[in-house]
Protein backbone atom coordinates (compact mmCIF):
# COMPACT_ATOMS: atom_id res chain seq x y z
CA UNK A 1 0.00 0.00 0.00
CA UNK A 2 1.38 3.39 -0.95
CA UNK A 3 0.85 6.57 0.94
CA UNK A 4 1.32 9.93 -0.71
CA UNK A 5 2.43 12.82 1.40
CA UNK A 6 2.03 16.39 0.20
CA UNK A 7 4.67 18.94 1.08
CA UNK A 8 4.27 21.61 -1.63
CA UNK A 9 4.25 18.67 -4.05
CA UNK A 10 3.52 14.94 -3.84
CA UNK A 11 6.09 12.29 -3.03
CA UNK A 12 5.48 8.57 -2.69
CA UNK A 13 6.82 6.64 0.26
CA UNK A 14 6.07 3.19 1.57
CA UNK A 15 3.73 3.07 4.53
CA UNK A 16 5.66 3.22 7.78
CA UNK A 17 8.72 4.73 6.13
CA UNK A 18 9.80 8.24 6.88
CA UNK A 19 9.97 10.73 4.04
CA UNK A 20 12.38 13.62 3.75
CA UNK A 21 11.86 16.97 5.40
CA UNK A 22 12.24 20.15 3.39
CA UNK A 23 14.42 22.90 4.91
CA UNK A 24 11.44 25.01 6.06
CA UNK A 25 9.79 22.00 7.69
CA UNK A 26 11.60 22.30 10.98
CA UNK A 27 10.01 21.96 14.39
CA UNK A 28 7.93 24.96 15.36
CA UNK A 29 9.78 27.60 17.34
CA UNK A 30 13.15 26.36 18.49
CA UNK A 31 11.82 23.09 19.97
CA UNK A 32 14.56 21.09 18.36
CA UNK A 33 14.87 17.39 17.76
CA UNK A 34 18.09 15.83 18.97
CA UNK A 35 18.53 12.11 18.22
CA UNK A 36 14.73 11.73 18.11
CA UNK A 37 14.39 13.54 21.42
CA UNK A 38 13.14 17.05 21.89
CA UNK A 39 14.58 19.81 24.03
CA UNK A 40 12.28 21.91 26.19
CA UNK A 41 11.92 25.56 25.29
CA UNK A 42 11.49 28.51 27.68
CA UNK A 43 7.83 29.03 28.55
CA UNK A 44 7.77 32.81 28.94
CA UNK A 45 4.37 33.86 27.54
CA UNK A 46 4.78 36.25 24.64
CA UNK A 47 1.13 37.12 24.07
CA UNK A 48 1.62 35.82 20.52
CA UNK A 49 0.79 32.16 21.30
CA UNK A 50 4.30 30.88 20.66
CA UNK A 51 4.76 28.60 23.70
CA UNK A 52 3.14 25.43 25.01
CA UNK A 53 1.98 27.42 28.03
CA UNK A 54 -0.10 29.59 25.68
CA UNK A 55 -1.34 27.05 23.11
CA UNK A 56 -1.87 23.89 25.19
CA UNK A 57 -5.11 25.15 26.83
CA UNK A 58 -6.49 26.04 23.39
CA UNK A 59 -5.56 22.73 21.80
CA UNK A 60 -6.87 20.81 24.80
CA UNK A 61 -10.22 22.59 24.57
CA UNK A 62 -10.44 22.08 20.80
CA UNK A 63 -9.11 18.51 20.60
CA UNK A 64 -12.08 17.42 18.48
CA UNK A 65 -10.81 19.74 15.71
CA UNK A 66 -7.23 18.50 15.53
CA UNK A 67 -7.74 16.67 12.24
CA UNK A 68 -10.28 16.44 9.45
CA UNK A 69 -10.84 14.03 6.57
CA UNK A 70 -12.28 15.11 3.24
CA UNK A 71 -12.99 13.15 0.09
CA UNK A 72 -11.71 15.21 -2.81
CA UNK A 73 -10.66 14.51 -6.37
CA UNK A 74 -10.81 10.74 -5.91
CA UNK A 75 -8.71 10.69 -2.72
CA UNK A 76 -8.98 11.13 1.02
CA UNK A 77 -7.29 14.28 2.28
CA UNK A 78 -6.27 14.23 5.95
CA UNK A 79 -5.99 17.80 7.23
CA UNK A 80 -3.80 19.00 10.13
CA UNK A 81 -4.78 22.66 9.67
CA UNK A 82 -6.04 23.26 13.22
CA UNK A 83 -2.84 21.95 14.82
CA UNK A 84 -0.67 23.87 12.40
CA UNK A 85 -2.53 27.09 13.21
CA UNK A 86 -1.19 26.75 16.80
CA UNK A 87 2.16 25.18 15.88
CA UNK A 88 4.39 27.76 17.56
CA UNK A 89 3.93 25.96 20.88
CA UNK A 90 4.44 22.55 19.28
CA UNK A 91 7.85 20.91 18.93
CA UNK A 92 6.62 17.89 16.97
CA UNK A 93 3.56 16.28 15.42
CA UNK A 94 3.09 12.58 14.67
CA UNK A 95 0.19 10.71 13.12
CA UNK A 96 -0.97 7.21 12.28
CA UNK A 97 -3.56 6.13 9.73
CA UNK A 98 -5.62 3.02 10.53
CA UNK A 99 -3.33 1.88 13.35
CA UNK A 100 -0.12 1.92 11.31
CA UNK A 101 3.16 3.04 12.86
CA UNK A 102 3.30 6.70 13.89
CA UNK A 103 4.96 8.97 11.31
CA UNK A 104 6.39 12.45 11.78
CA UNK A 105 4.45 15.22 10.09
CA UNK A 106 6.77 18.06 9.03
CA UNK A 107 5.81 21.18 10.93
CA UNK A 108 6.82 24.50 9.34
CA UNK A 109 8.93 26.80 11.47
CA UNK A 110 7.20 29.45 13.53
CA UNK A 111 7.45 32.86 11.87
CA UNK A 112 8.58 34.71 15.01
CA UNK A 113 9.91 37.67 13.04
CA UNK A 114 6.42 38.53 11.72
CA UNK A 115 3.26 39.97 13.24
CA UNK A 116 1.54 36.59 12.73
CA UNK A 117 4.00 33.90 13.87
CA UNK A 118 1.48 31.05 13.46
CA UNK A 119 0.54 31.92 9.85
CA UNK A 120 1.28 29.02 7.52
CA UNK A 121 3.86 29.59 4.80
CA UNK A 122 2.30 29.75 1.33
CA UNK A 123 4.33 26.73 0.20
CA UNK A 124 3.03 24.39 2.93
CA UNK A 125 -0.11 22.38 2.25
CA UNK A 126 -1.73 21.34 5.56
CA UNK A 127 -2.82 17.85 4.49
CA UNK A 128 -1.71 14.47 3.22
CA UNK A 129 -3.26 12.36 0.47
CA UNK A 130 -4.57 8.85 1.07
CA UNK A 131 -6.49 6.51 -1.24
CA UNK A 132 -10.22 7.27 -1.46
CA UNK A 133 -12.24 5.92 1.49
CA UNK A 134 -9.14 4.25 2.97
CA UNK A 135 -8.88 6.36 6.12
CA UNK A 136 -10.86 4.69 8.90
CA UNK A 137 -9.00 6.15 11.89
CA UNK A 138 -6.42 8.86 12.48
CA UNK A 139 -4.29 8.90 15.63
CA UNK A 140 -2.32 12.03 16.50
CA UNK A 141 0.44 12.76 18.98
CA UNK A 142 1.31 16.37 19.76
CA UNK A 143 4.68 17.04 21.37
CA UNK A 144 4.58 20.47 22.96
CA UNK A 145 7.68 22.61 23.27
CA UNK A 146 7.63 22.10 27.06
CA UNK A 147 8.05 18.36 26.29
CA UNK A 148 4.57 17.40 27.45
CA UNK A 149 2.56 15.27 25.05
CA UNK A 150 -1.07 14.72 24.20
CA UNK A 151 -2.73 12.17 21.95
CA UNK A 152 -6.09 11.65 20.33
CA UNK A 153 -7.67 9.13 17.98
CA UNK A 154 -10.47 9.94 15.59
CA UNK A 155 -12.93 7.77 13.67
CA UNK A 156 -13.51 8.79 10.07
CA UNK A 157 -17.20 9.60 10.56
CA UNK A 158 -16.38 11.95 13.45
CA UNK A 159 -14.00 14.11 11.40
CA UNK A 160 -15.35 13.73 7.86
CA UNK A 161 -16.13 17.10 6.26
CA UNK A 162 -18.17 17.69 3.08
Amino acid sequence: MWMLTVIAFSIGIGQGQAGFVLPWAQAATAGTKVDNHYQAEPQDPSGKFTTATEVKPILTATKGNWVAVREYDGRDLVYFTHLLAWRCGIAGLRYSINGAEMVDYPVPACQTDTATPNALPADHLPFIYQPLKSVETVAVEVIYDDLSRDTAEFERKAVLIP
